[in-house]
């Protein structure tokens, strides 16, 4: 409850103002009418001028420009009647805060015609005052000209911060779509990639199959019917697949001829790195077990992602590749000494991408900052 009224008095503080000086300003008409130096009257008039004057600041936020210039159009018209309206209280006030906000305006030429008008209305308010004079038009432009200058200058403060924010958001945005892009390059990448595991199994299935089913003999029916529909069925799944596949491919993309890389060809992994000029250091801890193929490609790829890092984007001077086998899975650190990783910036080779292939396999993925300094990506993928 605290902090609601707290937000609404922040948002209408000002128009409470505007409201108490509209009282205020009728009051004062109503009591000083005709006294010397008080309005002049008539009575009727100096309250409907208070109203002109004092009611389009209530529009300020919808009309930034034409709200402020109607308080002194109406201040200066007001003169020509009652001649001595401005030595009331409210209209030299909404006058000043007329100015102020004219001067917060976005559009600059917008803010200096407000400026113009301003000293305009002094000028015509100064003449018709029976006891105004040069003096009085010096004065008062000054005042005036000192909280234009005020409201100038918060009201670029203003522009700044908004335009900050803006831009903040327009990141956030943009940044959100990088990982949206990120997510979904890489789900295409898997489905290619397990298209090429799948499909080099299913291939071998239906060749197995194919070959046994020539070696049958002339009484066993049954079985080469059996085996003839698995073959078949396994053709259809390759070329449905494909077809499926196909769509996700790029252009300058084919289907994988050689076996996915995995585990084993970490060696060449390294060599690569360190031929890249990475020094890099290998260990292997625990009993290697064989893996499922993604899981063991998805191994792989978080390797390579992590020396691609440290290689290109962290300027590392030395990193270290540690793959654990434990009962029911295995964990693999990629650590380097340099100052940040890959950010997943919609390439598919991103941590954002890695982080969606491990959670394929229901693995866990742990990206950041070391405390002895540097960066570590580490992954948990099981191996059932």
């Amino acid at each position: 409850m605290r902090h609601k009224l707290w937000g609404l008095t922040r948002r209408y503080w000002f128009d409470a103002l505007i409201v108490a000086g509209v009282g205020l300003g009728i009051a004062e008409s109503t009591i000083r009418q005709n006294d010397r130096g008080g309005p002049q009257g008539p009575l009727w008039f100096d309250v409907l001028a208070i109203l002109a004057v004092v009611l389009p600041l209530f529009v300020r936020r919808r009309l930034p420009f034409a709200a402020p210039t109607a308080v002194g159009i109406a201040v200066g018209a007001s003169s020509f009647v009652d001649r001595s309206f401005v030595h009331e209280l409210i209209p030299p006030l909404a006058g000043f805060a007329a100015t102020f906000l004219v001067a917060t305006v976005r559009d600059r030429s917008q803010a200096l015609a407000g400026l113009a008008i301003g000293v305009g209305v002094i000028a015509v308010a100064a003449h018709n005052d029976p006891t105004g004079g040069a003096g009085n038009f010096v004065f008062v432009s000054i005042v005036v000209a000192i909280i234009w200058t005020v409201g100038f200058a918060i009201g670029r403060k203003f522009e700044e911060a908004d335009e900050a924010r803006e831009r903040a958001a327009r990141a956030e945005r943009e940044r959100e779509e990088r990982a949206r892009l990120a997510v979904s390059d890489e789900r295409a990448r898997i489905a290619r990639e397990l298209h090429d595991v799948v499909g080099h199994s299913v291939s071998v299935m239906t060749v197995q199959a194919s070959a046994v089913r020539r070696l049958l003999r002339e009484h066993q029916e049954k079985e080469r019917e059996a085996l003839t529909v698995v073959e078949q069925t396994g053709r259809e799944a390759l070329a449905e697949m494909r077809r499926m596949v196909g769509v996700l491919r790029r252009p300058e993309e084919a289907p994988a001829l050689a076996p996915q890389p995995s585990l084993q060809h970490l060696d060449k992994l390294v060599e690569h790195a360190r031929e890249a000029g990475l020094p890099v250091e290998l260990r292997l801890e625990g009993t290697p077990k064989p893996l499922p193929t993604g899981v063991d490609l998805t191994a792989y790829r978080l390797v390579q992602e992590g020396l691609t890092n440290a290689l290109k984007h962290a300027e590392a001077q030395r990193a270290e590749v540690v793959v654990r086998y434990r009962d029911g899975y295995v964990e693999l650190a990629v650590s380097d000494d340099g100052r940040g990783g890959g950010s997943g910036d919609g390439s598919g080779h991103g941590i954002v991408g890695m982080r969606e292939r491990v959670s394929v396999y229901g693995g866990e993925l742990e990206a950041g900052p070391r405390p002895e300094g540097g960066y570590r990506l580490r992954a948990r993928l099981p191996i059932a």
